[in-house]
């Protein structure tokens, strides 16, 4: 086990149009790292009801798939986002309490006490789950994924993507929020992203832009949603899963499945031009996995190196079944370097070599000059279809497992791999990493030991310093959401049902 000897205390420059300086977007920051500033309590909790005999159920119901909740500009209140709605959530001391609804138009809502219900079933059969994922068919999107990235601005106002629309959502009454939200404008994206396409990210430039990422395209607008479209389109034989990161000087990096880009926002133009800072190259990919998408990185860029004497760089996971950690210097390329990828190392998360598929679903979470990858891949064969292979992962099939912790070298200028734990298991939620308790969390089910579990691992070391058991309970599963936590170390568990406000330590869920 290798130790970097140094600790560099580096954060992307804040995004001061962002509603707060951590959790108003997707993956927390404009940088991507999925790391936060709270500290997060040690030890072993069990999640639990505050009231005897009753289930702990999320306190914010709003329909399937709760990929993030959001910090607004207020420390008191949040916003939760779902496949099919919208809520407003009062999170004053320990509450978290759901004030107002938004239902979005012309999509089917599906009733919350038989959404209940549907998920709090034993799922003991490959028949009980193909029956829910048929139930829950009229909500689930097609094409995209409903709000998957979305982000708040520091006026308050939410944008989320839903089919082709992107919606602008506030407040009916600024700071009268038992007044209800709303949708103030709207964004058709069909007038600049092809028929067949989808909107894949939404983020924010640090003048205060919308970014929308499609299947093949990379636009900026006006938050207002006037003015013209500036739109570069990729090539007829690429295709972008994920989000992008963006910096301070207007670079924004996009991966497809076939190459990496980094394209500049110059204020006025949105820009190939290598005269700009922009460029693009290839990296290693062409494979096929049984993942969500199946090919490419399915890692949103993640940005690491910040400050005057830093190693600049941008980093994904490859498209090879076996996965590697990828770096790009993301500025020029430096003296004494010709090669636009800075390093790259094998992942394995301590797996055999017989092991076919290593590969992710989620980003690379960065602190500092380390990052931390999972693996999604499970032993055995699933059924294809990704809400039905998310259910079944743990209490039919077994659960992926694998993960393992890298440290960049900016003096040789390289990467080494620091820890690697093969017994954890993560299903399909996004890593978060507590910068103030120096851990890394992931969420995964364990058959026979525990169920449905959120894992803490020391930073430098790999060990469990942090364990929050759910149990069989369905709200250990948070499909393809983002690990969060609260400022106060209270999880913030987004689960398929619903985000849910448990305390730490102790695992006790408060009523509304």
């Amino acid at each position: 086990m290798q130790v970097t000897p140094w600790r560099y205390t580096m954060n992307p420059v804040m995004n001061t149009y962002l509603a707060a300086p951590k959790a108003a977007i997707t993956h927390f920051d404009s940088s991507q790292s999925d790391s936060l500033p709270f500290p997060v309590p040690s030890g072993e909790s069990t999640v639990h009801a505050s009231l005897p005999l009753t289930p702990a159920l999320p306190q914010a119901v709003n329909g399937p798939i709760n990929i993030m909740t959001l910090a607004s500009p207020s420390p008191d209140y949040m916003w939760g986002v779902t496949w099919t709605g919208i809520t407003y959530i009062s999170t004053s001391g320990n509450a978290f309490t759901p004030v107002a609804r938004l239902p979005v138009p012309g999509l089917t809502q599906f009733p919350i006490d038989l959404l209940v219900t549907l998920l709090t079933q034993p799922l003991d059969s490959p028949g009980v789950i193909e029956g829910i994922t048929s139930q829950l068919s009229p909500v689930t999107p097609s094409g995209g994924i409903n709000s998957a990235y979305c982000l708040v601005d520091n006026t308050n106002t939410l944008f989320a993507n839903y089919g082709t629309k992107v919606y602008a959502v506030g407040l009916n009454v600024p700071d009268l929020p038992l007044l209800g939200i709303g949708i103030k404008r709207t964004l058709d994206t069909s007038a600049f992203i092809p028929e067949g396409q989808a909107i894949t990210g939404l983020v924010l430039t640090y003048d205060g832009n919308l970014v929308v990422l499609g299947t093949r395209s990379i636009s900026v607008v006006s938050r207002t949603f006037s003015g013209p479209v500036h739109t570069l389109t990729l090539g007829a034989d690429e295709y972008v899963s994920n989000s992008a990161a963006v910096d301070e000087h207007g670079g924004i990096y996009v991966v497809s499945d076939k190459l990496m880009h980094k394209v500049v926002w110059t204020g006025s133009t949105l820009s190939a031009d290598p005269a700009d800072g922009a460029w693009v190259t290839s990296y290693p990919t062409g494979d096929t996995y049984p993942t969500i998408f199946g090919s490419g990185s399915g890692a949103t860029p993640t940005l690491m190196g910040f400050g005057s004497d830093a190693d600049k760089l941008v980093v994904i996971t490859d498209g090879k079944k076996r996965m590697s950690l990828v770096a790009f210097w993301r500025d020029a390329i430096p003296t004494g370097f010709s090669e636009r990828i800075a390093g790259i190392i094998p992942v394995t998360c301590g797996l055999p070599l017989s092991t076919e598929y290593i590969q992710s679903d989620q980003s690379v979470a960065i602190q500092d000059y380390g990052a931390f990858v999972v693996n999604n891949v499970g032993a055995g064969t699933g059924t294809g279809v990704a809400l039905t292979d998310a259910l079944a992962r743990g209490p039919i099939l077994d659960s992926p497992q694998g993960v393992e912790r890298f440290a960049w070298d900016p003096i040789s200028h390289s990467w080494s791999s620091t820890w690697s734990r093969a017994d954890i298991c993560s299903n399909t939620m996004i890593p978060a990493i507590s910068s103030a308790s120096n851990t890394v969390y992931t969420s995964g089910y364990y058959r026979h030991n525990g169920g449905w579990k959120v894992v803490g691992m020391d930073w430098n070391t790999g060990q469990t310093v942090h364990s929050t058991v759910f149990n069989d309970n369905i709200c250990g599963n948070g499909i393809y959401a983002q690990m969060e936590f609260m400022p106060d170390g209270d999880l913030l568990m987004n689960s398929i049902l619903g985000p849910m406000r448990v305390q730490l330590p102790g695992g006790t869920v408060l009523p509304l």
